[in-house]
C-alpha cells in the first residue's frame, strides 16, 4: 500500500527537527555551569530509552481487536503493515500496595473486543463478555519535555489481562493509568511497571457506579466517589496510592465522562462541565455550565477528542452533539441528529460525526455549520449500540474510521473536505480500535 505523501513526507522532513532538538537537549544536559557529565552518562544520548528506537516524529499505530476471534492486531499507520499480537502465556501478575495479582492472558481466542481507551502507549481492550480487559503495548509513544518532545518505537506486545467486569474508561499520565470498571471500582496501574511488561496496582478505589478517576497534576482526581470520606457531588484530590490529599471546592453533580486537556482536567456534570487546574500544588475548579438546562438524556456523557487538545465532543443523546471549547469556557450544540461516533480534531479544527446511514460529516466547532460530508461506510448501521460499532480516532493530521462491514479502516484528511487519503484492508472485522503513539 502506498504511503500517503503528506504523512510520509513529514516523517522524512522531521529528521532535521529532531536533530536540532537533540542538540538542544544535549546542551541542556551539561548543566548550568557547562560541567562535563560522568563518562557513563556521556555514553547515553539525551532521551535514550533502552530497547527503543528514537524517531524524528510521531509514528502512530492503531491497536485493533478482531471481533470474530478476539485476536489483537497492530496497524502501523506509516507502513500500512498489520501485525498480530500474540497473547502472553505468563500466569502471574504484579502486585502493588493494593495487594493481589492481576491475571495474564492465556493464549486462547476470546469472544471479541471493543475499545476502551489508551494512555498514549498502551491500549486497553475490553472483552465483549465483560470478563476481562486486555492490555496491549502499542510499541509507540511520545515523551513531552515541554519545549520539545521525543518519539519512540519498539515492538508491539501483549502485557496481560485485568480480570473483572467491563472496563468503561481509561485515563493516564506519565506515572500512572487509571482504569475504571462498570461495578464502580477503579484500578491505578504503575506506568513504569507497564513499560517493563508487568501489571502492578498502586491503588484500588471504590468510586461508585458513576464515579470518575482522573490522573492529573501528579495526583488522582476522584469525582462522585463512594469511598469513605468522600462527599457527595464533590471532587477529591488523592495521592497516587489513593490516600486523601485535598479537595476541589466546586461541586460536580452526577459526574459522567472525563478528559485531560492542555488546559486542565474536565469532568462532565449534570449542570455542564467542571474544569480542574493546578498551580503551585493547589487544585481549583471552574464550572462551565450548559447554555440551557440540558435534559438528562441529552447531556454529555463521554468526551472524545484528539489527545491533548482543548476542544471536546460528546453525543447529546439522539438530538445531536455537544462541543466544549475549554479555552473559551463555552458549549456549542450541533444539530446532527443520531450519531454512531463523534470526535473533536483540535482547537478550531472540524468536529467529526458519523451518522447511522454511513455518512461522515464535518462541522465548524464555533458556528456549528456543516462544512463537508462524505458517504463512508459500506452499509448503514442501526445506531450506537451496533455490534461491532464503527470508531473514530484522530491525530494532528488525520482521522481513522473503522468500517466493520467492509473489514477496512479509512484514513481521512479532515482538513481537506474529508478526503479519503487511504483505505487499509484488514481481512478481519474490527471490533475495537484505539490509537497509540501520542
Amino acid at each position: 500500500m502506498r504511503i500517503g505523501a503528506l504523512r510520509a513526507g513529514a516523517f522524512r522532513a522531521g529528521a532535521l527537527l529532531a536533530a536540532i532538538s537533540l542538540a538542544a537537549c544535549a546542551s541542556a544536559d551539561r548543566g548550568d555551569a557547562g560541567a562535563a557529565l560522568p563518562a557513563q552518562e556521556r555514553a547515553l544520548p539525551h532521551g535514550y530509552v533502552e530497547g527503543a528506537e528514537e524517531l524524528a516524529e510521531p509514528r502512530p499505530r492503531l491497536v485493533i481487536g478482531d471481533a470474530g476471534t478476539g485476536a489483537a492486531r497492530v496497524l502501523d499507520l506509516v507502513t500500512g503493515a498489520v501485525t498480530a499480537v500474540a497473547p502472553t502465556a505468563k500466569a502471574a501478575g504484579g502486585t502493588g500496595s493494593a495487594g493481589g495479582g492481576i491475571g495474564r492472558s492465556t493464549g486462547g481466542a476470546a469472544e471479541g473486543f471493543h475499545g476502551v481507551g489508551s494512555d498514549g502507549r498502551f491500549a486497553y481492550l475490553d472483552a465483549l463478555g465483560g470478563t476481562a480487559t486486555r492490555v496491549v503495548d502499542g510499541g509507540v509513544w511520545t515523551v513531552d519535555h515541554g519545549d520539545h518532545s521525543h518519539y519512540y518505537l519498539t515492538g508491539a506486545r501483549d502485557i496481560g489481562v485485568l480480570p473483572g467486569p467491563r472496563a468503561v474508561r481509561v485515563l493516564g499520565d506519565a506515572a500512572v493509568t487509571a482504569v475504571s470498571f462498570a461495578d464502580g471500582t477503579a484500578r491505578v496501574l504503575d506506568r513504569a511497571a507497564l513499560e517493563k511488561g508487568d501489571l502492578v496496582e498502586t491503588a484500588r478505589l471504590d468510586v461508585g457506579r458513576h464515579g470518575v478517576v482522573v490522573p492529573y497534576g501528579e495526583h488522582l482526581l476522584v469525582a462522585g466517589g463512594a469511598a469513605a470520606g468522600t462527599a457527595k457531588d464533590g471532587v477529591d484530590v488523592r495521592a497516587r496510592d489513593g490516600r486523601p490529599a485535598g479537595r476541589v471546592g466546586v461541586p460536580c453533580p452526577e459526574p459522567l465522562g472525563a478528559a485531560v486537556t492542555r488546559r486542565g482536567a474536565v469532568f462532565g456534570c449534570a449542570d455542564g462541565a467542571l474544569l480542574v487546574t493546578v498551580k503551585g500544588g493547589r487544585f481549583t475548579g471552574e464550572k462551565i455550565r450548559y447554555p440551557d438546562e440540558a435534559p438528562r438524556h441529552d447531556r454529555a456523557r463521554e468526551f472524545h477528542h484528539r489527545p491533548g487538545s482543548a476542544t471536546l465532543a460528546a453525543r447529546a443523546g439522539d438530538a445531536g452533539v455537544w462541543v466544549l471549547d475549554v479555552s473559551a469556557r463555552g458549549w456549542t450544540f450541533l444539530e446532527t441528529g443520531p450519531t454512531l461516533a463523534v470526535t473533536a480534531t483540535g482547537d478550531g479544527a472540524p468536529v467529526l460525526s458519523l451518522s447511522p446511514d454511513g455518512t461522515l460529516r464535518a462541522y465548524d466547532p464555533g458556528s456549528g455549520e456543516e462544512t463537508a460530508a462524505t458517504r463512508l461506510l459500506a452499509a448503514p448501521a442501526t445506531g450506537p449500540g451496533t455490534t461491532p460499532a464503527p470508531v473514530i480516532q484522530a491525530d494532528r493530521t488525520r482521522a481513522y474510521v473503522s468500517d466493520p462491514a467492509a473489514e477496512v479502516v479509512h484514513e481521512i484528511d479532515y482538513n481537506d473536505d474529508l478526503r479519503r487519503a487511504r483505505t487499509f484492508d484488514l481481512g478481519f472485522t474490527p471490533g475495537a480500535m484505539v490509537e497509540t503513539g501520542w
